[in-house]
C-alpha cells in the first residue's frame, strides 16, 4: 500500500545510517524530527544530527542550530543555535547564513548587528538562497544600513518570487501593484496564497486591505478564506 512507502523509507534510512552512511544519519535526523515514515522523536533526531554535524555535515550542523533555536529535543537557546549556524555559514552553506542573520537582525542570542545581518543575506542570496533575496530586497527598500536602491530591491523581490519563496512573491506582488500592473501582481499574490503559512497569511490578509486596488483588496477576503481552513 501506498502509505507503507515512507516507513520503508524510513527503515531504509535507519540501517544505513546505522552502517554510517553520512548522508542517512542527516536524513534520519530530519525524519526522526518531522515524524515521517518513523515515530517522531525529537532528542533522537537531535543526536543523529549531532553524530552527521561531528562528521562534517553541514546542513546537519545548520539543523542542529534549528533544534537548539526552537527547542527541539533539548532547551531553547539561542546564543547556542548561533554557534552552530557560524559553522555552517563559515563553510558556504546558505541556510545557515539566512538563520545566523535572521538571529543578528534581531538580537537573538547574539548581539543585533544590521550590518552583519546584511551581509550574510547578501551572500546567501548570492548563491541561490530565494529567503535571503526576500530580505535582502527589503534591506535596499528600506535603506536600513545601506543606500536605498529602490530598482536593485525590485530585482531581488524578482529572484526571490521565481524562487518560490512566499514573502518573496507576496513583496514582487506589491511592487507591481505600486507599478500599477494589477494582473502580474494577482498572480504573485495566487502563488504566495497558495505555498504561505498561517502567520504569513493572517498578517498578508491584513495589509492588502490598504490597496489602492479594488481588485487587490478583494484578495484579502481569499487569503482570510485560506486562513480559516488552515486553523480550522
Amino acid at each position: 500500500m501506498l502509505e507503507e512507502s515512507p516507513a520503508r523509507a524510513a527503515q531504509a534510512i535507519l540501517l544505513a545510517a546505522g552502517e554510517g552512511v553520512l548522508e542517512a544519519q542527516a536524513l534520519l535526523g530530519q525524519i526522526l524530527l518531522d515524524g515521517h515514515g518513523i515515530a517522531q522523536d525529537q532528542p533522537l533526531a537531535l543526536r543523529w544530527f549531532e553524530i552527521a554535524a561531528g562528521q562534517g555535515h553541514l546542513m546537519a550542523r545548520n539543523m542542529l542550530g534549528r533544534c537548539h533555536e526552537h527547542g527541539w529535543g533539548c532547551a531553547a537557546e539561542a546564543s547556542i543555535a548561533a554557534q552552530h549556524y557560524l559553522i555552517a555559514a563559515k563553510a558556504g552553506l546558505d541556510w545557515a547564513m539566512y538563520n545566523l542573520a535572521n538571529l543578528l537582525a534581531t538580537g537573538r542570542g547574539v548581539v543585533k548587528d544590521h550590518l552583519q545581518a546584511l551581509t550574510l543575506y547578501r551572500q546567501a542570496a548570492e548563491a541561490g538562497h530565494a529567503k535571503s533575496m526576500n530580505l535582502l530586497g527589503r534591506y535596499l527598500e528600506e535603506g536600513q544600513v545601506c543606500p536605498a536602491n529602490p530598482a536593485a530591491a525590485r530585482e531581488w523581490y524578482r529572484r526571490s518570487a521565481e524562487g518560490g519563496d512566499f514573502r518573496g512573491q507576496f513583496s514582487y506582488a506589491a511592487i507591481l501593484a505600486d507599478e500599477g500592473k494589477v494582473d502580474d501582481s494577482l498572480h504573485w499574490l495566487s502563488k504566495a496564497l497558495a505555498l504561505g503559512n498561517v502567520n504569513f497569511l493572517r498578517v498578508s490578509s491584513e495589509a492588502l486591505l490598504g490597496s489602492q486596488h479594488p481588485q487587490i483588496r478583494a484578495m484579502s477576503r481569499v487569503y482570510g478564506q485560506r486562513l480559516s481552513e488552515l486553523t480550522a
